[in-house]
């Protein structure tokens, strides 16, 4: 079971800088200054960014602690 927590704490520290890198980049394909529906506008796309920011940091240090076996059973 540790092994397993070792394993899933690096898939963490993987997936929040990739799924931010995503959200940027789908953000500067959907942002058009002349489009008219929201998913164009940019001040959703900053709002999304600017909440997950802070929760992608906290899944990749949640990741390296796993990874480094922090959160292993003491025997």
């Amino acid at each position: 079971m540790d092994n397993l927590k070792r394993y899933l704490g690096f898939l963490w520290m993987l997936a929040g800088p990739v799924i931010l890198i995503a959200l940027i980049a789908i953000a500067a394909k959907n942002i058009d200054i002349n489009g008219t529906t929201d998913i164009s506008k940019p001040i959703p796309w900053i709002i999304i960014i600017s909440i997950f920011t802070p929760v992608a940091i906290g899944l990749t240090i949640f990741g390296w602690y796993a990874w480094k076996g922090e959160y292993d059973k003491e025997q």
